[in-house]
């Protein structure tokens, strides 16, 4: 137990901090992990702010051993898609889902679900790799 009376995460969370760049924060047994997009999002010539959906969500929950089930999704421009889902699928990664949330975004975007169940930082490096590819 925490000081707090919570359960320590079983979860290398310094590990894939440090993989991925960007830290996290635990929520229910989940460690959560938010990547917001370089550019500026617009809607109606509104900013949309990385909070309101339109930021790379990582999500690791433990499932032991070192392992994590991992989801969440990718937020894409077009040129991001066909270079991130190979990357992915080479991680063992599963793509569930590509479709848009919005309409009338500038730049348009596109979310891209992902599932998986494997080593924590195996994950980590493959989602590293995935950011990478993206603006």
């Amino acid at each position: 137990m925490t000081p707090d009376g919570a359960s320590p995460l079983e979860l290398d969370t310094a590990l894939i901090h440090r993989t991925l760049g960007y830290g996290g924060k635990v929520n229910g047994g989940v460690y959560q992990v938010s990547v917001p997009r370089s550019e500026k999002i617009t809607m109606d010539g509104e900013v949309v702010p990385p909070s309101m959906g339109v930021s790379t969500a990582i999500n690791f929950q433990p499932t032991g051993r070192g392992w994590a089930a991992i989801t969440g999704d990718f937020v894409m421009l077009s040129g991001e898609v066909n270079r991130i889902i190979p990357i992915l699928r080479a991680g063992q990664i599963d793509v569930t889902a590509l479709h848009s949330h919005m309409l009338g975004e500038e730049p348009r975007l596109y979310f891209m679900h992902f599932w998986a169940d494997n080593d924590a930082g195996k994950l980590a490096a493959t989602l590293r790799r995935a950011i990478d590819e993206m603006k």
